[in-house]
């Protein structure tokens, strides 16, 4: 009888990084199997199968994926033709129970570790890098065509990784990076051109939303119309099934006003876009570290679900979604942090604080995002190969 005869792995460089509080597998374009190097079917049962997905036991055990939002997620860099800028930066979020990437948006908080990894792989000229003192690499963001500046500290011509600057929802301290999202609205900033919209949710009723795109489309609802004080944990929402199921079906009503998609069962298959964020007044709360958040540390509390669950700090560009909110007058977000003009906001989230500095202006468009910065910091955590099956 003969036997089956399968082929071997292949063996694929990467580098597997952490960026802010996500971590994913980054890929320098050119390394990656010639079928995969261009968008489409071959590119996602590719990076499916390195994730681990889609897998039914929720664990991503045969895979590189941590089965959470903010692990399974993946990268792709490439030297960029675009004037001024240096590479252009793809991300993929890897669903972790269907089968399918969500190419629909980008992740802030990886943003962070893509200057990091263009320079380690040789993809910024030398001649812009410093010996000594701060790198800009200047990056175009594919899935929403924009552009991020990210500063990155160096130290005898490399990168600096280690430092003493600590991030809520990263347990160690590293360097500092700054990134700046460059007119990270798309167009006007309120797609609907309201600052403030009435979603009717079916089973739940009539409820008022800021609906925003910048950093990444974002629906904004008060936590005290669903009966939340904002100081939630992860246990407490993603712990019923009821409640994950309510905040769904407000994020297929509004990506349908958003409009994202066309009817409100096309949420399923665009997961990581939009995001659902609630939001509050400041309040004391104990985060998930033990650390006690005061009320004179923030000046709004934001609690925000990623591809289905509560995230255990906050997603990168849901930040930025925040802070243009946050500065302009008549928002939930604005209103919920004092209603006042303000350039910069701190706000509370389930592990700590954040605070993220905006620039926003009113034209004939409507209100314009200019800029949004935050400090993160990133690091390689392993580099080599991946083997993964793949025909």
């Amino acid at each position: 009888m003969a036997s089956n005869v399968f082929p071997p792995q292949l063996k694929i460089p990467a580098i597997y990084m952490r960026g802010g509080t996500s971590k994913g597998v980054f890929f320098n374009l050119s390394d990656l199997p010639p079928a995969a190097r261009v968008p489409g079917e071959a590119r996602d049962k590719l990076l499916l199968r390195i994730i681990g997905s889609p897998d039914p036991y929720g664990k991503h055990t045969d895979g590189m994926g941590g089965a959470t939002s903010s692990t399974s997620k993946t990268v792709i860099v490439s030297q960029s033709d675009k004037p001024d800028h240096d590479v252009d930066y793809l991300f993929g979020q890897v669903s972790i129970d269907q089968p399918f990437v969500d190419w629909s948006g980008n992740c802030g908080n990886l943003s962070a570790a893509v200057g990091p990894f263009a320079i380690h792989a040789g993809l910024v000229d030398k001649a812009r890098l410093p010996q000594n003192g701060v790198a800009t690499v200047r990056v175009w963001q594919a899935n929403i065509g924009k552009t991020l500046r990210v500063h990155v500290p160096m130290v005898n011509g490399e990168v600096q990784e280690t430092g003493d600057f600590a991030l809520d929802g990263v347990t160690f301290p590293a360097a500092k990076i700054q990134v700046d999202f460059m007119e990270p609205g798309e167009g006007a900033m309120f797609p609907t051109g309201n600052l403030t919209d009435r979603l009717d949710v079916p089973g739940i009723g009539t409820l008022e939303a800021t609906l925003i795109n910048a950093g990444i489309p974002t629906i904004f609802i008060n936590a005290e119309s669903m009966g939340f004080t904002g100081t939630e944990l992860q246990p407490a929402i993603n712990g019923n099934a009821e409640t994950l199921a309510m905040f769904e079906q407000i994020r297929a009503v509004g990506a349908v006003k958003m409009g994202l998609i066309t009817k409100p069962e096309d949420a399923a298959q665009r997961q990581h876009t939009p995001k659902v964020a609630f939001v509050a007044g400041p309040a004391a709360y104990s985060a998930s570290s033990g650390k006690t958040v005061t009320e004179n540390d923030i000046d709004v509390l934001v609690r925000a679900l990623s591809m289905g669950k509560l995230h255990h700090a906050m997603m990168g560009t849901a930040a930025v979604a925040i802070a243009a909110a946050a500065c302009v007058p008549g928002t939930l977000v604005n209103l919920a942090a004092g209603g006042v003009e303000r350039e910069s906001v701190t706000f509370g989230h389930p592990s700590g604080t954040l605070k993220v500095g905006a620039s926003a202006r009113h034209t004939e468009r409507g209100w314009v995002a200019e800029k949004v910065t935050m400090s993160r910091s990133a690091r390689i955590l392993m580099e080599g190969v991946v083997r993964v099956s793949f025909e």
